[in-house]
């Protein structure tokens, strides 16, 4: 399992302000099969951490992408209110770390601008995609 203080959006963080998020964020389970999200679905503001398992990224019919252990997706929902680009089914049961625009502030205001330039490399990745 990736250990999630090592991923990249928390890079230049200090851990104990991460610790801090992850202790205050809302965690949630996903039994296999489940689908988290729906694509075209409002954006609900949320960013997902997966804490254990796997998870497969599919447009329309395609699937685009198997995330695993300390993967995050949707964090473009952390910063706008559009619709959902994509559904996310759990291919097992799946634990998560719920991001929301309050950690992503506080990251910010406890970085040395590392988490910006993450964020918008993510946006580009997932730009490309579409």
């Amino acid at each position: 399992m990736t250990n999630i203080l090592d991923l990249n959006i928390f890079s230049g963080i200090d851990e104990e302000t991460v610790k801090k998020i992850i202790e205050n964020s809302e965690k949630a389970h996903f039994d296999a099969g489940a689908i988290i999200l729906i694509e075209w679905m409002d954006s609900d503001g949320k960013g997902y951490i997966i804490e254990s398992w796997k998870v497969k990224v599919k447009m329309g019919d395609e699937i685009i992408a198997e995330l695993n252990d300390g993967e995050m997706f949707w964090e473009i929902a952390l910063l706008n209110e559009e619709k959902r680009t994509a559904t996310v089914e759990a291919l097992t049961d799946v634990d998560t770390i719920i991001l929301t625009l309050d950690h992503l502030i506080e990251m910010i205001n406890n970085d040395e601008n590392k988490i910006n330039k993450e964020i918008v490399r993510r946006m580009e990745e997932n730009l490309k995609r579409e």
